[in-house]
């Protein structure tokens, strides 16, 4: 695997991300932002915020399975959520649970949540992209 997850010391340990991600591969992806939309562009989870945030890692896999790659070699993520709010968070925890069971993945990662006012298509409540190295 291409990718080291550290939590350095001088800084907080945080159990849902670690702090820095080490690459030591070969080929950079940079994978576009995914949506809770199924293989043939259907809508998934409409109003679940935990459904979205699942379907959303579901596909960053499904992306880097169809290059020879895992969801074991995402370096970072970032993580756009509409109208942030802590409340939020558990149901951040139960998709990423659920896709990481799916995809028999870790699925902390170095991470950057953002808040926005909206996405591209107004059912959508998250949308999730992705840097990954492979060998």
């Amino acid at each position: 695997m291409a990718i080291t997850l550290v939590n350095p010391d001088g800084l907080p340990k945080p159990d849902v991300y670690r702090q820095l991600s080490i690459a030591t591969g070969s080929r950079l992806v940079f994978l576009a932002g995914q949506v809770a939309r199924d293989a043939e562009g259907r809508k998934v989870g409409e109003g679940d915020f935990a459904a979205q945030v699942e379907q959303c890692y579901l596909n960053v896999g499904t992306a880097l399975t169809a290059i020879g790659g895992s969801f074991d070699d995402v370096a970072k993520l970032t993580i756009y959520v509409v109208d942030w709010s802590p409340d939020k968070m558990p149901l951040l925890g139960e998709g990423v649970a659920r896709a990481a069971e799916k995809l028999g993945v870790d699925p902390v990662k170095p991470i950057t949540l953002l808040s926005v006012s909206a996405l591209g298509e107004p059912d959508l409540l998250v949308e999730v992209d992705a840097t990954a190295v492979l060998d």
